[in-house]
């Protein structure tokens, strides 16, 4: 049984969740830390939890997403696991830091590559991949049937989508993936989004104006 924290970081007020088992395990999805102070809440809360950090997980590598990917991965001695196809955004994103006048420290090695229906395990519970690209070229969700949640990353949000107007971003491609991947998921299915509140899937069939 996962419990789900969340974390409010960085000037962009991005969504960092971390998802931790009865037995102590963890993983960090899309560690946005972007101060000192915010890297201490983070480590504190799993110092405080008692927590093993054993995954450290990327919906996808646009900057407010991965300002913390160094900083966890060197701390917990942990791979970053992103899509192949995330790779040049990762790269990139300290040009895009410099942009917003957020510049950063870029994690720059190794990286774990996954896929669609890749399953990652924290103790007996279960994350499954679903590739839904059109926000950026890679994004990927987790998505855990048993307890009937999505870490959505920025792909659909409460009453919004994912803005399409980034390199590798396509509108099209974003809506079908929303219609094919997510919204045959249970009506139930709390969406985790990198952005703003919770949501469910049944509410964004009726409520969503990017679907209807």
């Amino acid at each position: 049984m996962l419990k789900i924290k969340s974390f409010v970081f960085s000037p962009i007020q991005e969504n960092t969740y971390l998802l931790y088992n009865e037995f102590n395990q963890c993983a960090i999805i899309d560690p946005g830390c972007y101060f000192g102070a915010e890297k201490e809440e983070l480590t504190q809360f799993i110092k405080d939890n008692n927590l093993t950090v054993i995954h450290l997980l990327n919906t996808h590598c646009h900057l407010d997403h991965v300002f913390g990917n160094k900083y966890v991965a060197e701390m917990y001695s942990l791979t970053p696991q992103i899509h192949k196809n995330e790779e040049q955004v990762l790269a990139f994103a300290p040009t895009s830091g410099l942009m917003y006048d957020l510049p950063f420290d870029n994690y720059t090695g190794q990286l774990l590559f996954l896929k669609e229906s890749d399953v990652v395990t924290i103790g007996k519970d279960e994350l499954l991949v679903i590739e839904a690209p059109g926000h950026s070229p890679g994004h990927i969700c987790f998505y855990n049937k048993a307890q009937g949640f999505l870490i959505g990353g920025d792909v659909l949000f409460n009453r919004s989508i994912g803005r399409t107007d980034l390199p590798g971003g396509n509108y099209d491609e974003l809506i079908k993936n929303i219609r094919e991947k997510l919204l045959v998921l249970p009506n139930k299915t709390i969406v985790y989004s990198g952005h703003g509140e919770t949501t469910t899937i049944g509410e964004e069939k009726v409520e969503n104006p990017y679907l209807n």
